[in-house]
């Protein structure tokens, strides 16, 4: 399998088009190589080219090369000589997925430090099966909240119809939506726009991750969210083919956003997983 094996840096501008063609999807060897690497089994992955770190695949990974990059565990040692030697990106369009859990603070007021950290635990456990399978590259976890990346290269086209179905699946996952109600109260955002997706950080701490209004805007959609709802903007569902004309439509003042941003309302139930069309 051919490796991302860059040979030396490239120039500002070569750097661009190369990120430009590995993030669309368009780069025919890495292209190749996140299709083999997904059909091999394992979990968890390389964050940027799906190599398995552990599992069945994980010793031939090691073989190849592909071993967890011991700086930054997310990545296997290939594709973090990328981030460090091809330093920068592009500006694509994507879709973020900020999910949020509701009254943390109150709920971990009523539980012990031990029980809370259990809890969070299966929230991150379940919030990166859920968003992996449905395509998403999980950028990070900070406290209480996930942020994931749907691009091209890894979601396709429809990377917007990707992100509202995993927060759909996310928030069932959590519960929403059943008789007994959540295990855990989870609100989420959608946006799709262009961020700038690449290389950020310095050497060692260097992270693929997307940066830009469209990232602030989906962090602040989640957080308005109630638990159980789903707050998609008008064009992220319009990228996702969403019908939303019988569902609830509000206009939010987002922090930090000078006019108001139009959103549909998501409740989670059992007619939501089918509310996107073919």
């Amino acid at each position: 399998m051919e490796p991302l094996n860059p040979e030396s840096p490239l120039q500002p501008e070569a750097s661009g088009e190369l990120w430009r063609a590995i993030l669309m999807g368009t780069d025919p060897v890495y292209a190749r190589t996140r299709r083999f690497m997904q059909r091999v089994p394992g979990h968890p992955r390389c964050k940027m080219c799906a190599a398995p770190f552990g599992g069945i695949g994980g010793p031939l990974m090691r073989l190849m090369g592909r071993r967890r990059w011991p700086k930054n565990p997310k990545y296997c040692g290939i594709c973090f000589r990328l981030l460090e030697e091809q330093h920068g990106g592009a500006e694509i369009e994507c879709s973020l997925l900020f999910a949020d859990v509701r009254g943390s603070t109150t709920l971990a007021e009523g539980i012990t430090p031990a029980a809370f950290s259990r809890l969070m635990a299966r929230f991150y456990e379940t919030a990166t099966a859920v968003l992996v399978e449905r395509d998403a590259i999980v950028d990070k976890f900070v406290g209480d909240e996930v942020m994931a990346l749907f691009i091209p290269a890894v979601a396709g086209e429809e990377h917007a119809r990707r992100a509202v179905e995993a927060a759909q699946a996310l928030l069932r996952a959590t519960g929403h939506g059943d008789s007994g109600g959540p295990w855990l109260p989870v609100g989420a955002g959608v946006h799709t726009g262009t961020a700038f997706v690449g290389s950020v950080g310095d050497t060692l701490l260097a992270e693929i991750t997307a940066l830009g209004d469209v990232v602030n805007t989906a962090a602040r959609l989640a957080s308005s969210a109630a638990g159980g709802e789903i707050l998609v903007t008008d064009v992220a569902a319009s990228a996702a083919g969403f019908d939303g004309s019988a569902l609830e439509h509000r206009q939010l003042e987002l922090k930090g956003k000078s006019v108001a941003t139009d959103v549909i309302v998501i409740p989670v139930g059992r007619e939501a997983s089918v509310a996107i069309g073919p």
